[in-house]
Protein backbone atom coordinates (compact mmCIF):
# COMPACT_ATOMS: atom_id res chain seq x y z
CA UNK A 1 0.00 0.00 0.00
CA UNK A 2 1.10 3.53 -0.69
CA UNK A 3 1.86 6.00 2.08
CA UNK A 4 -0.99 7.33 4.22
CA UNK A 5 -3.17 9.77 2.32
CA UNK A 6 -2.14 8.51 -1.10
CA UNK A 7 -4.81 6.88 -3.28
CA UNK A 8 -3.98 3.22 -3.67
CA UNK A 9 -5.76 2.35 -6.89
CA UNK A 10 -6.17 5.72 -8.52
CA UNK A 11 -9.06 8.15 -8.44
CA UNK A 12 -12.66 7.15 -7.86
CA UNK A 13 -13.58 8.10 -11.44
CA UNK A 14 -10.75 5.99 -12.80
CA UNK A 15 -11.84 3.04 -10.69
CA UNK A 16 -15.42 3.37 -11.96
CA UNK A 17 -14.12 3.21 -15.52
CA UNK A 18 -11.92 0.17 -14.85
CA UNK A 19 -13.16 -3.25 -15.89
CA UNK A 20 -14.22 -5.95 -13.47
CA UNK A 21 -11.15 -7.92 -14.56
CA UNK A 22 -8.91 -5.03 -13.53
CA UNK A 23 -10.61 -4.78 -10.15
CA UNK A 24 -10.33 -8.54 -9.61
CA UNK A 25 -6.79 -8.87 -10.92
CA UNK A 26 -5.96 -11.35 -8.12
CA UNK A 27 -8.49 -13.96 -9.34
CA UNK A 28 -7.20 -17.50 -9.91
CA UNK A 29 -8.30 -21.05 -9.14
CA UNK A 30 -9.00 -21.11 -5.43
CA UNK A 31 -9.69 -17.37 -5.26
CA UNK A 32 -12.63 -16.55 -7.47
CA UNK A 33 -15.72 -14.40 -7.94
CA UNK A 34 -18.97 -16.26 -8.57
CA UNK A 35 -22.21 -14.35 -9.01
CA UNK A 36 -20.45 -11.32 -7.61
CA UNK A 37 -19.44 -13.08 -4.39
CA UNK A 38 -15.93 -13.94 -3.20
CA UNK A 39 -15.13 -17.64 -2.92
CA UNK A 40 -12.03 -19.07 -1.26
CA UNK A 41 -11.12 -22.67 -2.12
CA UNK A 42 -14.61 -22.85 -3.57
CA UNK A 43 -16.33 -21.71 -0.35
CA UNK A 44 -18.38 -18.57 -0.01
CA UNK A 45 -16.26 -16.10 1.97
CA UNK A 46 -19.13 -14.34 3.72
CA UNK A 47 -20.62 -17.66 4.84
CA UNK A 48 -17.24 -18.69 6.25
CA UNK A 49 -17.09 -15.44 8.23
CA UNK A 50 -20.61 -15.88 9.62
CA UNK A 51 -19.92 -19.52 10.52
CA UNK A 52 -16.46 -19.22 12.07
CA UNK A 53 -16.51 -15.63 13.30
CA UNK A 54 -14.26 -12.70 12.54
CA UNK A 55 -11.51 -11.69 12.32
CA UNK A 56 -10.55 -14.84 10.43
CA UNK A 57 -7.74 -16.10 8.23
CA UNK A 58 -8.89 -18.54 5.56
CA UNK A 59 -6.15 -20.68 3.98
CA UNK A 60 -6.26 -22.43 0.61
CA UNK A 61 -3.55 -25.04 1.20
CA UNK A 62 -3.63 -26.21 -2.40
CA UNK A 63 -2.01 -22.91 -3.35
CA UNK A 64 0.99 -23.69 -1.13
CA UNK A 65 1.44 -27.02 -2.88
CA UNK A 66 1.14 -25.40 -6.31
CA UNK A 67 3.84 -22.84 -5.50
CA UNK A 68 6.18 -25.42 -3.99
CA UNK A 69 5.83 -27.70 -6.99
CA UNK A 70 6.43 -24.77 -9.35
CA UNK A 71 9.79 -24.05 -7.71
CA UNK A 72 10.79 -27.70 -7.50
CA UNK A 73 9.84 -28.28 -11.12
CA UNK A 74 11.71 -25.21 -12.34
CA UNK A 75 14.91 -26.19 -10.53
CA UNK A 76 14.74 -29.74 -11.82
CA UNK A 77 13.94 -28.55 -15.34
CA UNK A 78 17.02 -26.32 -15.29
CA UNK A 79 19.20 -29.27 -14.34
CA UNK A 80 19.86 -27.87 -10.88
CA UNK A 81 20.10 -30.05 -7.78
CA UNK A 82 17.63 -28.00 -5.81
CA UNK A 83 16.08 -27.77 -2.38
CA UNK A 84 13.06 -25.71 -1.33
CA UNK A 85 12.50 -24.53 2.24
CA UNK A 86 9.68 -22.52 3.80
CA UNK A 87 10.67 -19.43 5.78
CA UNK A 88 8.91 -20.17 9.07
CA UNK A 89 8.85 -16.50 10.08
CA UNK A 90 6.39 -15.89 7.23
CA UNK A 91 3.76 -18.43 8.26
CA UNK A 92 3.39 -20.77 11.24
CA UNK A 93 -0.27 -21.84 11.26
CA UNK A 94 -0.07 -25.44 12.63
CA UNK A 95 -2.44 -27.03 10.13
CA UNK A 96 -0.61 -25.39 7.25
CA UNK A 97 2.73 -26.61 8.59
CA UNK A 98 1.39 -30.15 8.86
CA UNK A 99 0.28 -29.89 5.24
CA UNK A 100 3.72 -28.69 4.15
CA UNK A 101 5.42 -31.45 6.16
CA UNK A 102 3.30 -34.02 4.30
CA UNK A 103 4.31 -32.78 0.83
CA UNK A 104 7.18 -35.28 0.83
CA UNK A 105 9.23 -37.41 3.21
CA UNK A 106 12.46 -36.00 4.57
CA UNK A 107 15.13 -35.75 1.92
CA UNK A 108 12.84 -36.54 -1.01
CA UNK A 109 12.65 -34.27 -4.08
CA UNK A 110 9.02 -33.48 -3.16
CA UNK A 111 9.73 -32.43 0.42
CA UNK A 112 9.79 -28.82 1.58
CA UNK A 113 12.40 -28.26 4.27
CA UNK A 114 12.52 -25.46 6.83
CA UNK A 115 14.29 -22.10 7.19
CA UNK A 116 14.37 -20.74 10.75
CA UNK A 117 15.86 -17.68 12.42
CA UNK A 118 15.38 -18.07 16.18
CA UNK A 119 15.60 -20.75 18.87
CA UNK A 120 11.82 -20.70 19.13
CA UNK A 121 11.51 -21.40 15.42
CA UNK A 122 13.96 -24.29 15.76
CA UNK A 123 11.72 -25.74 18.45
CA UNK A 124 8.57 -25.21 16.38
CA UNK A 125 10.03 -26.89 13.28
CA UNK A 126 11.10 -29.92 15.33
CA UNK A 127 7.71 -30.10 17.04
CA UNK A 128 5.97 -30.08 13.66
CA UNK A 129 7.95 -33.07 12.45
CA UNK A 130 10.96 -31.76 10.56
CA UNK A 131 14.23 -33.63 11.08
CA UNK A 132 17.23 -31.60 12.31
CA UNK A 133 18.95 -32.30 8.99
CA UNK A 134 16.09 -30.52 7.16
CA UNK A 135 16.33 -27.33 9.20
CA UNK A 136 18.58 -24.46 8.18
CA UNK A 137 19.20 -21.73 10.77
CA UNK A 138 20.24 -18.24 9.66
CA UNK A 139 19.86 -15.42 12.16
CA UNK A 140 21.51 -12.20 13.18
CA UNK A 141 23.00 -10.96 16.47
CA UNK A 142 22.88 -14.40 18.06
CA UNK A 143 23.58 -14.56 21.80
CA UNK A 144 25.32 -17.33 23.74
CA UNK A 145 21.90 -18.35 25.06
CA UNK A 146 20.61 -18.60 21.50
CA UNK A 147 23.57 -20.70 20.37
CA UNK A 148 23.23 -23.09 23.29
CA UNK A 149 19.70 -23.96 22.15
CA UNK A 150 20.37 -23.90 18.40
CA UNK A 151 23.54 -25.97 18.40
CA UNK A 152 22.04 -28.36 20.92
CA UNK A 153 19.22 -29.13 18.48
CA UNK A 154 21.64 -30.36 15.82
CA UNK A 155 20.37 -28.12 13.00
CA UNK A 156 22.61 -26.60 10.34
CA UNK A 157 23.78 -23.09 11.24
CA UNK A 158 24.77 -20.32 8.84
CA UNK A 159 26.88 -17.73 10.67
CA UNK A 160 25.82 -14.21 9.83
CA UNK A 161 28.87 -12.18 10.91
CA UNK A 162 32.54 -12.73 11.68
CA UNK A 163 31.86 -12.30 15.39
CA UNK A 164 29.10 -14.91 15.18
CA UNK A 165 31.43 -17.31 13.36
CA UNK A 166 33.97 -16.89 16.19
CA UNK A 167 31.26 -17.54 18.75
CA UNK A 168 30.21 -20.75 16.98
CA UNK A 169 33.87 -21.79 16.79
CA UNK A 170 34.43 -21.26 20.51
CA UNK A 171 31.29 -23.15 21.47
CA UNK A 172 31.40 -25.94 18.85
CA UNK A 173 34.96 -26.35 17.53
CA UNK A 174 35.31 -28.93 14.77
CA UNK A 175 31.73 -28.51 13.57
CA UNK A 176 30.35 -27.83 10.09
CA UNK A 177 28.78 -24.43 9.43
CA UNK A 178 27.69 -22.13 6.64
CA UNK A 179 28.22 -18.42 6.28
CA UNK A 180 25.82 -15.75 5.11
CA UNK A 181 27.48 -13.34 2.69
CA UNK A 182 26.56 -9.84 1.52
CA UNK A 183 27.24 -9.36 -2.22
CA UNK A 184 26.33 -5.65 -2.13
CA UNK A 185 23.34 -5.95 -4.45
CA UNK A 186 19.91 -7.55 -4.32
CA UNK A 187 16.70 -7.93 -6.28
CA UNK A 188 13.57 -6.17 -5.02
CA UNK A 189 10.12 -5.13 -6.19
CA UNK A 190 11.54 -1.64 -6.73
CA UNK A 191 14.27 -3.18 -8.93
CA UNK A 192 16.85 -0.75 -7.54
CA UNK A 193 19.52 -3.22 -6.45
CA UNK A 194 18.89 -2.18 -2.84
CA UNK A 195 17.02 -4.29 -0.27
CA UNK A 196 16.70 -4.45 3.49
CA UNK A 197 19.31 -7.22 3.42
CA UNK A 198 21.95 -6.04 0.96
CA UNK A 199 22.89 -3.09 -1.19
CA UNK A 200 25.51 -0.41 -1.73
CA UNK A 201 25.50 0.38 2.00
CA UNK A 202 26.23 -2.49 4.41
CA UNK A 203 23.26 -3.81 6.36
CA UNK A 204 23.39 -5.80 9.58
CA UNK A 205 23.35 -9.03 7.57
CA UNK A 206 26.17 -11.03 6.06
CA UNK A 207 29.94 -11.27 5.65
CA UNK A 208 31.34 -8.83 3.07
CA UNK A 209 33.54 -9.91 0.14
CA UNK A 210 36.64 -8.34 1.66
CA UNK A 211 36.02 -10.28 4.90
CA UNK A 212 36.17 -13.75 3.33
CA UNK A 213 39.86 -14.27 4.11
CA UNK A 214 39.20 -13.47 7.76
CA UNK A 215 36.23 -15.83 7.79
CA UNK A 216 38.43 -18.64 6.46
CA UNK A 217 41.08 -17.83 9.09
CA UNK A 218 38.49 -17.99 11.87
CA UNK A 219 37.28 -21.33 10.53
CA UNK A 220 40.84 -22.70 10.53
CA UNK A 221 41.45 -21.41 14.04
CA UNK A 222 38.47 -23.35 15.39
CA UNK A 223 38.65 -26.32 12.98
CA UNK A 224 35.31 -25.33 11.44
CA UNK A 225 34.32 -26.67 8.04
CA UNK A 226 32.41 -24.13 5.88
CA UNK A 227 30.03 -26.12 3.68
CA UNK A 228 27.36 -23.56 2.75
CA UNK A 229 27.27 -20.08 1.23
CA UNK A 230 24.02 -18.37 2.21
CA UNK A 231 22.78 -15.09 0.75
CA UNK A 232 19.46 -13.34 1.21
CA UNK A 233 19.22 -11.16 -1.86
CA UNK A 234 15.55 -10.59 -2.48
CA UNK A 235 12.55 -8.57 -1.44
CA UNK A 236 9.43 -9.24 -3.50
CA UNK A 237 11.11 -9.29 -6.90
CA UNK A 238 9.27 -10.37 -10.06
CA UNK A 239 10.53 -11.11 -13.57
CA UNK A 240 11.71 -7.55 -14.16
CA UNK A 241 14.12 -8.02 -11.27
CA UNK A 242 15.87 -11.04 -12.77
CA UNK A 243 18.64 -8.95 -14.35
CA UNK A 244 19.61 -7.72 -10.88
CA UNK A 245 19.21 -11.24 -9.54
CA UNK A 246 21.56 -12.48 -12.26
CA UNK A 247 24.25 -9.99 -11.24
CA UNK A 248 23.75 -10.93 -7.61
CA UNK A 249 24.25 -14.61 -8.37
CA UNK A 250 27.37 -13.78 -10.41
CA UNK A 251 28.89 -12.10 -7.37
CA UNK A 252 27.86 -14.94 -5.09
CA UNK A 253 29.47 -17.43 -7.45
CA UNK A 254 32.73 -15.46 -7.27
CA UNK A 255 32.62 -15.59 -3.47
CA UNK A 256 31.83 -19.30 -3.47
CA UNK A 257 34.72 -19.97 -5.86
CA UNK A 258 37.08 -18.06 -3.55
CA UNK A 259 35.99 -20.22 -0.62
CA UNK A 260 36.43 -23.39 -2.66
CA UNK A 261 39.94 -22.30 -3.63
CA UNK A 262 40.67 -21.71 0.06
CA UNK A 263 39.81 -25.34 0.75
CA UNK A 264 36.26 -24.94 2.03
CA UNK A 265 34.09 -27.95 1.01
CA UNK A 266 31.13 -25.95 -0.27
CA UNK A 267 28.16 -28.28 -0.81
CA UNK A 268 25.26 -25.84 -0.93
CA UNK A 269 24.54 -22.31 -2.06
CA UNK A 270 21.42 -21.05 -0.33
CA UNK A 271 19.95 -18.19 -2.34
CA UNK A 272 17.57 -17.08 0.40
CA UNK A 273 14.06 -15.83 -0.29
CA UNK A 274 12.50 -12.68 -1.66
CA UNK A 275 10.76 -14.26 -4.65
CA UNK A 276 7.67 -12.16 -5.17
CA UNK A 277 4.08 -12.66 -6.23
CA UNK A 278 1.75 -10.17 -7.95
CA UNK A 279 0.48 -7.52 -5.53
CA UNK A 280 -1.17 -4.97 -7.79
CA UNK A 281 -3.00 -4.70 -11.12
CA UNK A 282 -0.58 -5.14 -13.98
CA UNK A 283 1.85 -7.33 -12.07
CA UNK A 284 2.77 -10.57 -13.80
CA UNK A 285 3.90 -13.65 -11.91
CA UNK A 286 7.58 -14.39 -11.51
CA UNK A 287 8.86 -16.52 -14.39
CA UNK A 288 10.24 -19.35 -12.28
CA UNK A 289 11.79 -21.08 -15.29
CA UNK A 290 13.80 -17.94 -16.07
CA UNK A 291 14.68 -17.64 -12.38
CA UNK A 292 15.97 -21.21 -12.30
CA UNK A 293 17.89 -20.63 -15.53
CA UNK A 294 19.83 -17.84 -13.82
CA UNK A 295 20.77 -20.21 -11.01
CA UNK A 296 21.83 -22.89 -13.46
CA UNK A 297 23.94 -20.46 -15.49
CA UNK A 298 25.69 -18.84 -12.54
CA UNK A 299 25.97 -21.73 -10.08
CA UNK A 300 25.65 -24.91 -12.11
CA UNK A 301 29.38 -25.32 -12.74
CA UNK A 302 30.06 -25.38 -9.00
CA UNK A 303 28.29 -28.75 -8.64
CA UNK A 304 26.46 -27.78 -5.46
CA UNK A 305 22.93 -28.04 -4.14
CA UNK A 306 21.11 -24.78 -4.88
CA UNK A 307 18.42 -23.98 -2.35
CA UNK A 308 15.79 -21.31 -1.88
CA UNK A 309 13.76 -20.45 1.22
CA UNK A 310 10.91 -18.10 0.30
CA UNK A 311 8.04 -16.98 2.47
CA UNK A 312 5.97 -14.76 0.20
CA UNK A 313 6.19 -16.97 -2.88
CA UNK A 314 5.07 -20.08 -1.04
CA UNK A 315 2.35 -18.73 1.24
CA UNK A 316 1.33 -15.12 0.54
CA UNK A 317 -1.38 -16.12 -1.92
CA UNK A 318 -2.75 -18.94 0.24
CA UNK A 319 -4.69 -16.80 2.74
CA UNK A 320 -7.41 -14.18 2.86
CA UNK A 321 -8.31 -12.23 6.00
CA UNK A 322 -12.00 -11.65 6.70
CA UNK A 323 -13.33 -8.89 8.95
CA UNK A 324 -16.76 -7.49 9.76
CA UNK A 325 -17.69 -3.87 9.17
CA UNK A 326 -18.70 -2.46 12.56
CA UNK A 327 -18.75 1.26 11.68
CA UNK A 328 -19.75 3.31 8.65
CA UNK A 329 -19.70 6.99 9.50
CA UNK A 330 -19.25 10.27 7.65
CA UNK A 331 -16.91 12.62 9.49
CA UNK A 332 -16.30 16.13 8.11
CA UNK A 333 -16.65 14.91 4.54
CA UNK A 334 -14.70 11.67 5.01
CA UNK A 335 -16.30 8.22 5.11
CA UNK A 336 -14.77 5.97 7.76
CA UNK A 337 -15.31 2.22 7.48
CA UNK A 338 -14.35 0.52 10.75
CA UNK A 339 -13.44 -3.18 10.92
CA UNK A 340 -13.28 -5.66 13.78
CA UNK A 341 -9.62 -6.32 13.07
CA UNK A 342 -6.48 -4.25 13.60
CA UNK A 343 -2.84 -3.85 12.74
CA UNK A 344 -1.85 -6.12 15.61
CA UNK A 345 -3.07 -9.16 13.63
CA UNK A 346 -2.65 -7.93 10.05
CA UNK A 347 0.49 -5.84 10.17
CA UNK A 348 2.46 -6.38 6.95
CA UNK A 349 1.04 -3.16 5.57
CA UNK A 350 2.42 -1.26 8.58
CA UNK A 351 5.80 -2.96 8.98
CA UNK A 352 6.80 -3.29 5.32
CA UNK A 353 4.45 -0.78 3.63
CA UNK A 354 3.11 -3.78 1.75
CA UNK A 355 0.40 -3.45 -0.86
CA UNK A 356 -3.09 -4.43 0.26
CA UNK A 357 -6.26 -5.04 -1.75
CA UNK A 358 -9.59 -4.89 0.09
CA UNK A 359 -12.90 -6.15 -1.32
CA UNK A 360 -16.55 -6.38 -0.30
CA UNK A 361 -17.31 -10.09 -0.13
CA UNK A 362 -20.97 -9.90 -1.16
CA UNK A 363 -20.34 -7.62 -4.16
CA UNK A 364 -16.73 -7.97 -5.24
CA UNK A 365 -17.38 -6.75 -8.75
CA UNK A 366 -19.55 -3.77 -7.76
CA UNK A 367 -18.43 -0.35 -8.92
CA UNK A 368 -16.96 1.92 -6.25
CA UNK A 369 -19.20 4.75 -5.10
CA UNK A 370 -16.96 6.56 -2.63
CA UNK A 371 -13.38 6.88 -1.48
CA UNK A 372 -13.22 5.60 2.10
CA UNK A 373 -10.83 5.39 5.01
CA UNK A 374 -10.62 1.77 6.17
CA UNK A 375 -9.80 1.70 9.88
CA UNK A 376 -9.00 -1.03 12.39
CA UNK A 377 -10.05 -1.55 16.00
CA UNK A 378 -6.75 -0.79 17.73
CA UNK A 379 -6.85 2.33 19.90
CA UNK A 380 -4.14 4.11 17.89
CA UNK A 381 -4.61 6.83 15.29
CA UNK A 382 -2.49 5.15 12.63
CA UNK A 383 -4.45 1.89 12.63
CA UNK A 384 -5.63 2.59 9.09
CA UNK A 385 -5.55 -0.05 6.38
CA UNK A 386 -6.34 2.36 3.55
CA UNK A 387 -7.07 6.01 2.87
CA UNK A 388 -8.77 7.54 -0.18
CA UNK A 389 -9.70 3.99 -1.14
CA UNK A 390 -12.40 3.54 -3.80
CA UNK A 391 -15.04 1.17 -2.44
CA UNK A 392 -18.61 0.04 -3.21
CA UNK A 393 -21.58 0.96 -1.04
CA UNK A 394 -20.94 -0.67 2.32
CA UNK A 395 -23.02 -1.18 5.46
CA UNK A 396 -22.43 -2.26 9.03
CA UNK A 397 -22.42 -6.04 9.19
CA UNK A 398 -20.82 -6.48 5.77
CA UNK A 399 -17.73 -8.66 5.44
CA UNK A 400 -14.54 -7.22 3.95
CA UNK A 401 -11.69 -9.38 2.69
CA UNK A 402 -8.00 -8.50 2.60
CA UNK A 403 -6.49 -10.44 -0.28
CA UNK A 404 -3.25 -12.44 -0.38
CA UNK A 405 -2.14 -12.00 3.23
CA UNK A 406 -0.77 -15.47 3.91
CA UNK A 407 2.71 -14.24 4.82
CA UNK A 408 4.02 -11.79 7.43
CA UNK A 409 0.61 -11.07 8.90
CA UNK A 410 -0.75 -13.73 11.26
CA UNK A 411 2.82 -14.82 12.03
CA UNK A 412 3.58 -11.31 13.33
CA UNK A 413 0.51 -10.99 15.58
CA UNK A 414 1.05 -8.95 18.74
CA UNK A 415 -0.94 -8.57 21.97
CA UNK A 416 -1.23 -4.80 21.68
CA UNK A 417 -4.34 -3.58 23.50
CA UNK A 418 -4.80 -7.25 24.50
CA UNK A 419 -6.73 -7.85 21.31
CA UNK A 420 -6.95 -11.58 20.71
CA UNK A 421 -5.43 -13.26 17.64
CA UNK A 422 -7.58 -13.91 14.62
CA UNK A 423 -9.14 -17.30 14.08
CA UNK A 424 -7.83 -19.54 11.32
CA UNK A 425 -9.27 -22.25 9.12
CA UNK A 426 -7.53 -24.28 6.41
CA UNK A 427 -8.84 -26.18 3.41
CA UNK A 428 -6.71 -28.78 1.67
CA UNK A 429 -9.31 -29.25 -1.10
CA UNK A 430 -11.25 -26.98 -3.42
CA UNK A 431 -14.91 -27.45 -4.19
Amino acid sequence: MAAFGTPVRGSLSAMRESSVDERTWWSRPGLEVRDGRLRIAGRDAETLARTHGTPLYVHDLARVREQARALQGALAGAGVRGRVRLALKAQREPELLRFVRALGPAGSPESVAMDVCSPGEVDRALQMGWEPSEISYTGTNVSERDLARILGAGVHVNADLLSQLRRVGRRAPGSTVGIRVDPGIGASRANSGETLYTGSRPTKFGILPDQLDEAVAIAHEHDLSIDTVHVHVGDGYLSDGLDVFDETMRRVAVMAEALLEAGCPIEEINTGGGLGVPQAPGDTPLDVEAWAAVLARRLGSLDVTVSTEPGDFLVKECAVHLAEVVTVEDRAGFTFVGLDTGWNIMCERFVYKGLLDLVLCRAVDAEPVAAVIMAGNINEGDDLFAEDYPFPEVHEGDIVAAMNVGSYNASMTSEHCLREPAGAICFADRI
